[in-house]
């Protein structure tokens, strides 16, 4: 096979495909995609739309929507949130931080974004933008809720085996957005420390009627741009 032909069925495999987790240069030291070239990227491959969701910032929302609709790609304004138990709390260095995918499902949506990312800083802040459970409670409606990357709350109790925390965090969530917008996010990271927890997350969502959203957690767009990305993290961690 040609690598002309390989790069076209690449395009129509991805064609249906929607990226819901992606990290752009906006999320500071980790992502690396610009997004003019990833919109660009998504218009060579047929994609429909896209969704941006950088660690607990919005700040790539506006070039995001302007980028995007001039391409004829739907944008889809999101980001990555930080939780914590109490966002108040601001003394153990080594404290748990869950990770949340939010994303806008309507205008409502984007306005409890913006209010969920405004005050993850200035109410929050330590070490990294934080939001509580207490916060999302107000801030829920128009939101549609991923349950998260391998940093999830989801699934680190799932990778240890904690299967009723497991349950009561997918509860809680369905309490706070409702249970249309609460989806399992299942990730293939490649791993092997992490093997068991995709099948554990799909059994979860047969045994409960949770609907399923793969996503590839995107912080680069071609192959060859991982060398540079890693310089990214090398920089971040020191």
């Amino acid at each position: 096979m040609s690598s002309s032909e390989a790069s076209s069925q690449d395009r129509e495999a991805t064609s249906g495909f929607c990226h819901l987790h992606v990290h752009t240069d906006f999320s500071a030291l980790d992502g690396a995609c610009k997004i003019d070239d990833l919109v660009r990227k998504c218009v060579e491959y047929g994609m429909s739309a896209v969704a941006v969701t950088d660690h607990g910032v919005l700040s790539g929302a506006i070039q995001l929507y302007q980028k995007a609709t001039a391409a004829g790609i739907k944008p889809i304004i999101g980001f990555e949130a930080y939780v914590v138990e109490d966002r108040f709390r601001k003394e153990a260095q080594s404290e748990e931080r869950w990770h949340l995918t939010l994303l806008a499902e309507n205008n409502d949506g984007y306005k409890n974004l913006l209010k969920l990312a405004s005050q993850a800083f200035l109410e929050g802040y330590y070490s990294k933008p934080r939001i509580d459970y207490d916060l999302l409670q107000r801030h829920s409606a128009g939101i549609i809720c991923l349950s998260g990357c391998p940093t999830g709350r989801l699934s680190k109790a799932l990778e240890h085996g904690r299967f009723q925390e497991a349950e009561r965090e997918m509860e809680r969530l369905i309490g706070l957005f409702g249970r249309e917008n609460v989806y399992i996010e299942i990730q293939e990271t490649g791993i092997a420390e992490l093997a068991e927890v995709p099948p554990r997350l799909a059994e979860l969502a047969e045994r409960t009627g949770l609907p399923l959203v793969a996503t590839n957690d995107v912080h680069y767009l071609d192959e060859h741009d991982a060398d540079a990305h890693d310089v990214l993290l090398c920089i971040q961690t020191g």
